[in-house]
């Protein structure tokens, strides 16, 4: 089983912002993520889908990779708190506000999900209240 992660570091938005939509895509197939991330109205969800393309991306790379993407999914995604920068709003009366600008560090992780082998088929057992046929004859 492949598993690969890419990591987008420094996003301009707060990391609670990126969760929102992070969760939204957590445990789906990678095309059912890309296609929820298209329509989202969210601006975050722009980037959040280039990590998931990147990681898609690192997944074909990887020795041991299966080739179908389709059985790939979103095993992993979180959103970490990056640095803060701190800019002062003039206020009235001399003041000043302070504005933090949030950055956020987007970490993407797929992993192949186990193919399914092929189950052996059981003998039908006979339905209940079925006629059988005599023993003897």
């Amino acid at each position: 089983m492949v598993e690969a992660h890419a990591t987008a570091r420094y996003v301009r938005t707060s990391a609670q912002k990126a969760g929102l939509v992070l969760a939204l895509i957590r445990g789906a197939d990678v095309t059912n993520a890309l296609a929820t991330l298209k329509y989202s109205r969210k601006l975050i969800a722009h980037d959040i889908a280039k990590v998931l393309r990147s990681a898609i991306a690192n997944a074909q790379q990887k020795e041991g990779f299966g080739g179908d993407v389709d059985r790939l999914y979103v095993s992993k995604c979180w959103a970490d708190q990056g640095p803060s920068m701190k800019r002062i709003r003039p206020a009235p009366m001399g003041r000043a506000f302070r504005v933090v600008k949030r950055t956020a560090h987007l970490t993407v992780a797929v992993a192949e999900r186990p193919a399914k082998p092929a189950a052996p088929k059981a003998p039908k057992a006979p339905r209940r209240g079925a006629r059988q046929a005599p023993a003897g004859a």
